[in-house]
């Protein structure tokens, strides 16, 4: 299994380069960022500094969009990037959320977010794609690779993902909902006529190590608690546009009944304060929170479920901690044991 690292590109730049180097020290394979250019600094431009000063770390949005970024361009930041350091880029795309509706404006049709997905890939790979009934491609990119996955919570999406991701980014760590999208995701790449198993299933989710007190648990649930709101931004475009009766599980639609909005000047931030309606129940099942042995029994559960990656985030008040404990303790778990005389 691989493990990931979510961070904002909050200034000053130095504070995220080192993140991105510690995450490294720590064995983590993914170094994910936010892709909001108005709440956050530009993360390409970081991306090219991380990769400069890492070596085996794979750096990418999570996640970028295509209505605020044109799909082309996207395409030639992973191609470049790849040119200089090696294929370490990877695209996680969605249909818009924060760097969209700050400028109100609304997430990319279904029609248009499939198609960005194929053009993104295929130029990022150096390969030709069809844009605007023309046939392009970068001529100086020759041997680049960039997958793109797919970050989804709604049906459609979910079918998207399957049918032309290459892999699947669920942002909530809740394992009944981890194993309804994830089989919805492989449903609808073997009815493509894809092998699921080629795809990667990406749980993402903060993760905050706790000393094993009430105190530190009740401190981290508060650290936490801001991504209940910011799920709840993605379920209630669903809702509003299924209705409560749709397929997705009630685990995932039900807490947002007493929702009254959304500040997003105060988006993935921790102690924001229009997330009171986000219960603890919710906080536990949609994060991971506790000790050592607590962040490995729930990873093991999700990894049965399909989860395939498992990517932290630290918009908290416990990085270095959090990144150390993963480093020494909970990644070690999954490296092949290799013995030195037999």
């Amino acid at each position: 299994m691989e493990f990931g690292v979510v961070a904002q590109t909050n200034p000053p730049a130095a504070r995220t380069l080192a993140l991105a180097r510690l995450s490294e020290e720590h064995g983590f394979d993914h170094f994910w960022t936010y892709d909001s250019h108005i709440l956050w600094q530009e993360p390409y431009v970081l991306y090219s500094l991380i990769l400069d000063q890492t070596t085996t770390i794979r750096v990418g949005p999570m996640v970028t969009n295509p209505a605020t970024r044109d799909w082309t361009v996207t395409a030639s930041l992973h191609a470049t990037l790849n040119a200089h350091f090696g294929n370490r880029t990877v695209c996680g795309i969605g249909r818009g959320d924060s760097a969209v509706r700050v400028m109100n404006g609304s997430p990319v049709k279904l029609r248009d977010f499939r198609r960005s997905i194929e053009v993104i890939r295929g130029l990022a790979s150096s390969q030709p794609a069809e844009v605007n009934e023309a046939t392009i491609r970068f001529p100086w990119s020759k041997g680049s690779h960039t997958e793109v996955w797919v970050a989804a919570y709604g049906p459609k999406a979910l079918a998207i993902a399957g049918e032309v991701g290459d892999g699947y980014i669920l942002q909530c760590a809740d394992v009944e909902i981890a194993e309804w999208m994830i089989k919805a995701v492989r449903t609808a790449a073997e009815d493509a006529g894809r092998d699921p198993d080629s795809l990667s299933f990406c749980v993402a989710a903060p993760f905050y190590i706790t000393d094993g007190s009430q105190e530190s648990r009740s401190h981290a649930l508060e650290q936490s608690r801001w991504f209940g709101g910011m799920v709840g931004n993605h379920v209630a475009d669903i809702v509003s546009r299924y209705g409560t009766e749709s397929d997705v599980p009630k685990a995932l639609t039900d807490y947002i009944a007493g929702r009254q909005g959304y500040d997003y000047n105060q988006h993935g931030r921790a102690g924001n304060d229009h997330v009171d309606f986000v219960p603890d129940e919710i906080v536990e099942r949609f994060c991971v929170i506790g000790t050592a042995e607590e962040h490995t029994e729930k990873l093991k559960r999700l990894e049965a479920v399909g989860m395939t990656q498992f990517a932290g985030y630290l918009a908290h008040d416990n990085k270095e901690e959090t990144l150390r404990v993963y480093g020494e303790k909970i990644i070690p778990e999954y490296d092949e044991q290799v013995l030195a005389k037999s």
